[in-house]
């Protein structure tokens, strides 16, 4: 089975009529997927196996009104239980690499979990060290 790693714009909503189980935490909403696919700095990576979306990963520019430059967030990575373990990950996330460099962002951050050992496994083979970080989430 060959899995192709491919950017996915307006154009390509249809991709998400096929979707692994595991994939994404909750069911796609057509609106806010047209909206999040439309808005400029909002990039999205797509694996696929034979036509599903197996994988994925949604990431936004970063930008700041001063002097700092510009840098990738990696808001979501996920992949179906049956196709984990297999290096797809790794390759969404080679992908988002190259699209920063492409965009010219110095550098690419993303969060998870303290006990999401697979995930911070995978951070820290290509290079990144995690950071202390104190989060807080207000409920409008």
């Amino acid at each position: 089975m060959t899995i192709e790693v491919r950017r996915l714009g307006v154009a390509d909503a249809a991709a998400f009529e096929r979707v692994a189980d595991g994939v994404f935490d909750h069911a796609i909403d057509r609106a806010r997927l047209v909206a999040y696919l439309s808005t400029p700095g909002h990039h999205f990576i797509g694996a696929f196996a034979d036509g599903v979306m197996i994988g994925q990963l949604a990431a936004m520019v970063h930008r700041h009104p001063d002097l700092r430059p510009a840098k990738l967030y990696v808001d979501e990575l996920g992949v179906a239980p049956r196709f984990q373990r297999q290096g797809i990950a790794r390759r969404l996330v080679d992908a988002a690499f190259a699209l920063a460099r492409e965009l010219g962002c110095p550098e690419i951050w993303v969060a998870t979990e303290p006990d999401n050992l697979p995930a911070r496994g995978l951070y820290e083979s290509r290079g990144a060290r995690a950071e202390s970080v104190v989060m807080y989430v207000y409920k409008l």
